[in-house]
């Protein structure tokens, strides 16, 4: 090849250079690196709404929502922790604690410890002060400093606060409906909290079982889709995330009312739509507790110190893999007979000794049995069953009382057992777990532990009560212990119960 002289050379670059700029005019340009997804949360609480009247009613936002989304029924507290009001209600979805905790038990808001639990939004305030934080009610104590509130503080960016229709006044649903609108589709929320209290007005002056309850529900149901519409109509709702929560704070008799311990006053319900969740799906395991949590995680804060969980955090608790196979009522006439709600059979590892128990006494308490909130608490209401907020779904339950309203002979003496797990020894395990314990003189209640199948040895003695209490024990676990197997022992003659529930080794 013949060498190419400085000329040429020159000549060449040149042209290359030329064609290279032609190239770079007609050339599409290169797409532009996505927006970063902003996460942001909306909780809408509509006071006083019972889930199943919302199915039937004319309800096409809210029943989109779950077809859309999640629907968890859920069940309160009842008296001495707290009446099923708003107070109590409003404080345990803003805090994400229980009563016990944040000090509420009625609408006098007396006990109040929003300083060691505050609301959501003002947790999210003081973990990052650059999220813009909204909250609009029409019932005073949620957003206005009054005597009673508020719940939500003055930590909160924005809060709208109108007079509602429970000093007589006529609803300020659609008021608030409309600034929350706007707020939602033209400014910059990141976690908002909006209020509807019009369906628990109509609880009072029709009652739940009525039309105008069900006509109720129609017209909140438009102002919530109103709320929706404001968030896709968001200039930058492409780049956003949206988790979307509905919840109420207690329920309502057909008769109208609520305050007191029945199942229908107790009933809540979480409904939920975002990233993560599937559409049409339906859980038994989340607590009214979790919607804080949820919104707090949304935004990235931490949620420790909450009673509540995230909703993408369900736990694995062996016991709620029996809801399948829980059982109609036997013996007990105060439950619903279409209500299914125990079981003897214990889950696959664990077994329950009852060659201690006496014979006969009420079927559905002869030993250990598996069951849920809303069939126990009913079995007799007003005994502090409905305490038991901390165990969720499927839990374990010894009831000497209950066993005893039917004739037996002997007493109530039976074990609980979990599988054997490994464990190394020499180290230090952390058994957990959730119980509720009512005691009373002539019953024992007992945690033991047994390594390499020796004999059990106790390691917790109930010798008082332990309300809705969260329980961690220190294991120590011996030289040469491969595993270990825990025992809870329970014995009574018509005393009362004891409730155990997401039993873990840590």
């Amino acid at each position: 090849m013949s060498p190419v002289l400085p000329g040429r050379a020159l000549a060449v670059a040149a042209t290359a250079a030329a064609l290279l700029a032609a190239a770079a005019q007609t050339a599409p340009a290169a797409p532009a690196a996505p927006a970063a997804t902003v996460n942001k949360v909306l909780v809408i609480g509509i006071d006083g709404t019972v889930l199943d009247r919302v199915k039937v009613a004319d309800a096409p936002n809210l029943n989109g929502l779950m077809a859309q989304g999640l629907t968890a029924r859920s069940t309160l507290y009842a008296n001495p922790m707290a009446a099923t009001s708003s107070g109590p209600g409003w404080s345990t979805i803003a805090t994400g604690v229980w009563p016990d905790k944040h000090g509420v038990k009625d609408n006098s808001f007396t006990g109040k410890n929003y300083t060691a639990h505050p609301d959501f939004l003002t947790r999210a305030e003081n973990a990052n002060p650059a999220l813009n934080t909204y909250a609009a009610a029409d019932w005073e104590p949620i957003t206005s400093t009054d005597q009673n509130g508020p719940i939500f503080s003055p930590k909160v960016d924005k809060r709208l606060s109108l007079k509602g229709d429970r000093d007589g006044y006529g609803s300020e649903d659609p008021k608030i409906a409309a600034a929350a609108s706007a707020e939602l589709r033209d400014q910059n929320p990141d976690a908002a909290f909006v209020y509807f209290g019009e369906i628990d007005h109509a609880g009072h002056s029709s009652g739940a079982a009525s039309q105008e309850y069900l006509n109720t529900i129609g017209r909140v149901d438009k102002l919530v889709g109103q709320l929706l519409t404001a968030v896709h109509a968001r200039p930058t709702y492409g780049q956003e995330n949206w988790k979307v929560l509905v919840t109420t704070d207690h329920g309502h008799t057909d008769a109208g009312g609520h305050g007191g311990s029945t199942i229908q006053e107790r009933g809540t319900f979480v409904i939920a739509k975002g990233a993560g969740i599937a559409a049409g799906s339906v859980r038994n395991d989340v607590r009214l507790v979790d919607v804080a949590a949820t919104a707090l995680q949304q935004v990235g804060v931490s949620t420790a110190g909450l009673d509540g969980v995230p909703l993408n955090a369900p736990d694995s608790d062996p016991f709620d893999t029996l809801r399948p196979s829980l059982q109609a009522r036997v013996d007990e006439t105060g439950i619903g007979a279409g209500v299914k709600g125990f079981t003897h059979t214990p889950p696959a590892g664990w077994a329950v000794d009852n060659s201690r128990m006496g014979t006969g006494g009420v079927a559905e308490w002869a030993g250990w049995a598996f069951t849920t909130d809303e069939f126990w608490s009913q079995s007799q209401r007003d005994q502090w069953r409905e305490l038991n907020v901390r165990s969720r779904d499927v839990f374990a339950v010894a009831d000497s009382d209950e066993w005893d309203d039917k004739s037996h002979t002997g007493t109530f003496d039976s074990t609980l057992i979990t599988p054997k797990w490994p464990v190394a020894g020499g180290a230090t395990k952390t058994l957990a777990f959730q119980t509720h314990y009512r005691h009373e003189a002539g019953q024992s209640a007992q945690v033991l532990v047994s390594y390499n199948g020796g004999a059990p040895t106790v390691v917790k003695n109930y010798t008082a009560d332990a309300v809705a209490t969260s329980e961690a024990i220190a294991l120590q676990v011996p030289a040469g212990a491969t595993d270990v197997q825990v025992r809870f022992r329970y014995s009574g003659s018509n005393n009362w119960y004891w409730t155990v529930d997401n039993v873990t080794l840590g």
